[in-house]
């Protein structure tokens, strides 16, 4: 039983370190050499994992010679257009401005009802709003509205608004992000000054962020 254990936590680490080398995308995001590959890999590593007779070596090797795969195809697929198309496919348009493309739908084997369930995915809530949809490799439907239907910008009035910048966590359930203080040149004196104006020190918060505008938002922790 303790072997089984601790086979499980050495493949359990092995596939964590592969996964997180193949990227951040998910499931839907994957191409479908991408997806092939996770699949195999999660499928070797059950088996060594139960079956102590099985060397878990047996689990490994093909792991990694998946990963060696999977490198290789990343690597065809940034160098060549052509085969990246052979390997991925390529997008493929499914309503053309306002129009269903009724021979795309039956190449890509997706009925109307699946087509207007992504639409609403993507906030759309009919067809006849829809300028263009495009069918990615990935199998995401990317959707671009009729001009009088889409969303209006700052732009589009001559707004020109403020940059603001992104967010960094500074407190995260009362542990203090000190890479982020580092980054922003801050101290640890200064985040104690910061948040004491919320009556509060930065170990007893359970979320501290500051803004691009430099504005503080802290909420303190109840639980302990």
């Amino acid at each position: 039983m303790l072997l089984i254990f601790v086979r499980s936590i050495c493949l359990y680490i092995l596939v964590l370190i592969v996964m997180r080398y193949m990227g951040k995308k998910e499931i839907g995001q994957m191409q479908p050499f991408e997806l092939v590959i996770s699949i195999m890999i999660a499928d070797l590593a059950s088996t060594p994992m139960s079956e102590t007779g099985i060397p878990i070596l047996y689990g490994v090797i093909p792991i990694l010679g998946l990963l060696f795969m999977y490198m290789i195809i990343s690597m065809i697929n940034i160098k060549s257009i052509r085969i990246r198309e052979i390997i991925c496919g390529k997008p493929r348009i499914v309503i053309y401005r306002g129009r269903i493309d009724e021979q795309a739908l039956i190449k890509e084997k997706l009925t109307i009802n699946e087509l207007q369930e992504r639409l609403r995915v993507n906030g759309v809530s009919s067809i006849e709003d829809v300028e263009y949809a495009i069918l990615e490799t990935s199998g995401q439907l990317s959707v671009i509205e009729k001009p009088n239907k889409r969303t209006t910008t700052p732009e589009d009035f001559g707004i020109m608004p403020e940059y603001v910048g992104i967010s960094y966590d500074l407190v995260i359930d009362g542990k203090i992000m000190y890479d982020n203080l580092k980054k922003l040149d801050k101290s640890y004196d200064w985040l104690k000054k910061e948040v004491g104006k919320f009556g509060l020190l930065p170990e007893e918060a359970l979320i501290v962020v500051i803004n691009g505008n430099n504005s503080i938002y802290c909420q303190k922790k109840e639980m302990t």
